[in-house]
């Protein structure tokens, strides 16, 4: 059955999206004076500090098999390494707005992996009609541009996909987590991703890190709060899929593109093209299929 979410459940579930949306923002801001993979590490190094520290105070237990430890650690490549990685990398040459817009397809991913992977979890009428609309906004934002050719605003945009595909495997893979708390689960994904990453560091040259000098202090607080609002998320995010289920985490994927096109126009003066704004709807028009109550909700009334 449904869960019937509460106004505390509500307001969570907005916290989570504006600590999302937040992140494509002060990615951009990092950019600025950082190199992508070198503020991918720091944002992940932050974020598995923050968390550890507050698991080491309020005496959190991890567990300690092997086995957990792997799926940890397949988590951290898949939900953090990966699509962090891409998403900065294409942050170089799109929007913020724009990156978030494409990432909201992780759910269309979603589906269509559950389909095969998850028992249960077959394709509908309505699920295929949201698959084929999300397709459809994908094409008019991706096509536009490479109809002129391949460029690297195309291959920006590209790279955002994979990063919503490498999301959408870690949903799936990530469910074998359930059993532990947010807080380890948070903490042990993102330790384990923090870890795969210093040794990339370590042969990265000597602008891995800074794309010119060492950074100011605007862009050292925007790496602080990037790496906090990601320790937060994840743990809000772990702590809503226990409370609400996933159907109604989905949710948050439409708010996330709003408030990041807002703080890139407030912020970063950056303006919406008519062939992403109609991708956008698009795109939505999708997950409100794959979603589906919104549709179940209107033939009941009919």
């Amino acid at each position: 059955m449904q869960h019937k979410m509460k106004l505390s459940e509500w307001f969570w579930l907005l916290i989570l999206s504006f600590l999302w949306a937040t992140s494509f923002f002060l990615v951009k801001l990092g950019l600025a004076e950082l190199t992508p993979l070198g503020l991918t590490l720091l944002r992940i190094g932050f974020a598995a500090l923050f968390l550890l520290v507050g698991a080491i105070w309020s005496g959190e237990k991890f567990p300690t098999s092997l086995s957990t430890w792997r799926d940890f650690l397949a988590m951290g490549v898949l939900n953090n390494l990966i699509p962090f990685s891409l998403v900065a990398l294409a942050q170089t040459q799109i929007t913020s707005g724009l990156a978030a817009i494409l990432n909201a397809t992780t759910p269309v991913f979603t589906v269509v992996m559950a389909h095969f992977l998850i028992k249960g979890e077959h394709l509908t009428i309505w699920r295929s009609l949201g698959i084929l609309f999300g397709l459809l906004g994908v094409g008019i934002l991706v096509g536009i541009d490479l109809v002129k050719g391949l460029s690297l605003q195309s291959l920006g945009q590209i790279a955002v996909l994979g990063a919503a595909f490498s999301y959408a495997c870690a949903g799936i893979y990530g469910q074998r987590l359930r059993q532990y708390s947010a807080l380890s689960s948070a903490t042990g994904m993102l330790f384990s991703g923090a870890m795969v990453m210093i040794p990339i560091a370590m042969f990265g040259n000597s602008h891995f890190f800074f794309a010119q000098s060492f950074p100011t202090m605007k862009v050292q607080l925007a790496i602080i709060g990037l790496g906090f609002s990601t320790a937060m998320t994840y743990i809000l995010y772990f702590k809503l899929l226990a409370k609400v289920g996933s159907a109604n985490l989905m949710l948050s994927t439409f708010l996330v593109p709003v408030s990041a096109l807002l703080l890139g126009t407030v912020f970063l003066a950056e303006k919406l093209a008519w062939n992403e704004l109609v991708g956008m709807t698009l795109i939505f028009v999708g997950l409100l299929g794959i979603d589906g109550r919104l549709l179940i909700s209107i033939r009941k009334n009919l």
